[in-house]
């Protein structure tokens, strides 16, 4: 057992927690109880059926409908035939670190057939998401929605975008109303026989077969010969005289992708970067009643590989909050959304009555993939019979200059918040391959998979290795720059648990400085620490011909053994993580139900 509940408690809790198997159960002391059974089954999202883990018999799982300050009992019920654990990702989880899901860090993996009793306040508000946190299982199918509703003591941004009393209102109605749209990639193969391929093969597994919305999407297959004819200029450039595999998949054999290590091609599965099979799982939908002006939605990636861009046809969106905090409005036609991000849209119904597609395109080289939802006004009228108009084509970028992208250097914070200019420590960490295509660092070494299963380091932290964790202090400001070295280097969603930092700075080439301070004596327009955005994941620019740097500011609030790593899932596994033991001078004392037992 990973806690000191008894079976009879257990018995309680399940009985306490019945009926809530879709929906959370409210108590008059505002705790939220919540159960969570995960389960190993065939499923088919894309129309092609293999074993995926499904959170009370569905996928994604379930959404956790929270108020700020509302107290989480989220028991997880692991009926896999595996390891699991759940991540709560972004919930600063202050003065909870046992809850936040991290086998090696907070808590062992839950074994076959026991459960763990996550505790942990909903401090903030916004859009939020749940996942697995064991070896690859996100890429399995365990994740889900979480949204904390805003306390009305925080300020809301809706009159940046209008000062009519009515419209605010429709915007707040459409807000408290708020809906999930989960983004999320498939394979054929599951995560382990990925990570079996990748040791194999020497390969970094970039590419996948479906994109997913609210867990459904299809496969076609045009043809290689077809497939061909759709990459972009930039795909053409990489992939020189080799060609898009027939699932759109840049060549394997490309070494701008792979790098120079050993590969065993003969290794490679089927699927695992061809070998196209055609499929269809339906067709995601949502309904809007157009009587109520503005639609809010929850853009949500949990996706493994794809970044991916979102649009809706003949729809604008007001992207009025980012990870889960607000931002002055932003009037965008698509969205591009890295691993682990979240956005928060507003969408005004004046458009005729009629279906609408959803577009989600992968924006990165590694691939052309593509699926469609369909938005669709619920109304008598007659509607609409001709085809939508795209704003993004295939590859995500806009169809026209009458078309806007969101641009991410240009997001402003509300409020505004502005770091300490007093930093403790500054670490420097790279960015690169290791030691193979599918094994990489952050910092100075890699950190091993199978760490997840050595003794967590809140309970143990001397146990910590110098080269694969950080050291603070708390109450101090920290800065990480991550230094990215290789061509062809994805952007990088960078992910820190527990609490959200500054991005203070970004640039392209070489980091050759001792700190912040130094480097803005030399490139001031690189940074920016007057109304930094305030994030818990954010991408590393991509690195095409010369590195990248990001720099990242946060302050030391929540002492505990914190990871920090890339959300691309076959990166996390090939080691591109570090931990962060914050707050060593004040380490939580941890309570007796979570104590572990030897």
């Amino acid at each position: 057992m990973h806690s000191s509940l008894t079976f009879l408690t257990l018995a309680l809790c399940l009985f306490a927690w019945a009926n809530g198997s879709n929906h959370h159960v409210r108590t008059t002391g505002n705790t939220v109880r919540f159960n969570l059974t995960l389960t190993w089954e065939e499923w088919a999202p894309a129309g092609i059926p293999r074993k995926m883990i499904l959170g009370n018999g569905q996928l994604p799982s379930p959404l956790l409908e929270l108020r700020q300050g509302d107290d989480v009992e989220f028991l997880v019920i692991n009926n896999l035939p595996t390891n699991t654990s759940v991540h709560f990702h972004g919930i600063e989880q202050h003065g909870t670190p046992w809850s936040d899901g991290t086998p090696g860090f907070s808590q062992e993996p839950i074994a076959p057939g026991d459960h763990f009793l996550y505790k942990w306040r909903a401090t903030q508000y916004g859009s939020y998401f749940y996942h697995a946190h064991n070896r690859g299982q996100i890429d399995d199918g365990l994740y889900g929605a979480i949204y904390i509703h805003p306390d009305e003591s925080v300020e809301k941004p809706f009159g940046l975008i209008t000062n009519k009393s009515s419209e605010r209102q429709a915007m707040r109605a459409a807000e408290e109303k708020t809906q999930p749209i989960m983004i999320s990639d498939w394979r054929q193969l599951t995560s382990e026989e990925i990570w079996q391929a990748e040791e194999k093969s020497g390969l970094d597994a970039y590419c996948v077969n479906a994109i997913l919305i609210n867990g459904k999407g299809s496969i076609s297959c045009p043809g290689q010969e077809k497939v061909n004819q759709l990459a972009s200029a930039e795909q053409r450039q990489i992939l020189g005289n080799l060609s898009l595999t027939d699932i759109g998949c840049t060549s394997p054999l490309v070494v701008a992708m792979q790098g120079t290590f050993r590969h065993n091609y003969s290794a490679v599965p089927p699927s695992m970067f061809s070998g196209c099979v055609p499929g269809n799982g339906g067709t995601a939908r949502v309904l809007v009643d157009p009587s109520h002006r503005y639609v809010s939605y929850d853009l949500i990636s949990a996706a493994g590989v794809s970044m991916t861009t979102f649009s809706i046809d003949e729809h604008q969106m007001y992207v009025y909050a980012i990870d889960g905090r607000y931002i002055h409005p932003t009037l965008v036609d698509a969205i591009t959304i890295a691993n682990g991000n979240r956005y928060s849209v507003l969408v005004r119904l004046d458009k005729p009555a009629g279906d609408y597609t959803i577009r989600v395109a992968n924006a990165g080289v590694n691939q052309v993939l593509y699926t469609a939802g369909v938005l669709s006004y619920n109304t008598l009228e007659k509607t609409q019979q001709h085809a939508s108009v795209a704003s993004i084509n295939i590859h995500g970028a806009v169809v026209s200059s009458n078309y806007t992208l969101l641009d991410e250097t240009k997001i402003i914070p509300f409020p505004v918040e502005v770091p300490s200019q007093e930093v403790a420590q500054t670490h420097i960490l790279r960015i690169s391959h290791y030691d193979a295509s599918y094994t990489w660092t952050l910092g100075n070494t890699t950190l091993p998979l199978v760490l997840e299963e050595v003794s967590p380091l809140l309970f143990y932290p001397s146990t910590a290795k110098p080269d694969l964790t950080l050291k603070t202090l708390n109450g101090t400001w920290i800065d990480l720059i991550f230094d990215i070295h290789g061509q062809i280097q994805p952007p990088h969603p960078i992910h820190k648990h527990a609490n959200k930092f500054y991005v203070i700075g970004q640039g392209t080439g070489a980091w050759n400085y001792s700190s912040v301070a130094e480097a803005m004596q030399h490139i001031p327009e690189s940074f920016n620490l007057e109304a930094p955005q305030i994030r818990d994941t954010y991408i590393t620019p991509p690195s095409a011909t010369e590195d990248t740097w990001l720099a990242i500011r946060h302050h030391v609030v929540n002492p505990g053994a914190w990871l920090l790593h890339c959300h691309i899932q076959v990166h996390l596994s090939g080691g591109m993580a570090i931990g962060i033991l914050d707050g060593v001078d004040e380490w939580p004392e941890i309570p007796e139900e979570y104590s572990i037992q030897v």
